[in-house]
């Protein structure tokens, strides 16, 4: 075997692992580059070679290049440097900021205070649950009580209530 056939292969090998580097070292590019100067190097001494082993060397790199930064995207968030880079997605419970459907649908019927105006939309207090509502006939002043009349998905429609 020819010594120049493997130095192109240890070309390609350095071209894939300065692409991982590439990943985890922010060099503005400069790492992209050399490995770009590798993979062009090993694809010269290919064709060098013999034409058949340039086009074999062009199909790897085309092959190699992109499973190698896959590769390398993938353990980047499970490395310590990953780790420490990456924010982490909230774990918010599902639903958290608005009350399910079946937990809105026991207001129904309920009597509650207005805690702003509903203009239509505003907060009711139903006995220190604070809920969103709108309200069937338009505005509703502050501390008027309402009754809820209907519940369609996370929406919840009030009717004021006459205190006489």
């Amino acid at each position: 075997m020819d010594w120049l056939f493997v130095f192109a292969v240890f070309l390609y090998l350095v071209c894939a692992f300065l692409v991982v580097a590439e990943v985890f070292i922010p060099s503005g590019g400069l790492i992209g580059i050399l490995a770009l100067i590798c993979l062009i190097g090993g694809v010269a001494i290919f064709f060098n070679h013999s034409i058949l082993a340039g086009w074999i060397g062009i199909a790897t790199a085309i092959v190699m290049i992109p499973a190698t930064v896959v590769f390398a995207y993938r353990i980047f968030p499970k490395t310590r440097f990953g780790k420490a880079v990456l924010l982490t997605p909230p774990h918010d419970l599902r639903g958290s900021g608005i009350p399910d459907t079946d937990q809105l649908k026991s207001l129904i019927g309920r009597t509650g205070v207005v805690h702003g105006p509903l203009r239509p939309v505003g907060i009711c207090d139903f006995s220190g649950q604070r809920v969103e509502c709108t309200a069937e006939g338009g505005y509703v002043d502050k501390g008027k009580q309402v009754k809820v009349i209907n519940v369609e998905s996370t929406r919840v429609v009030v009717r004021a209530i006459d205190v006489n």
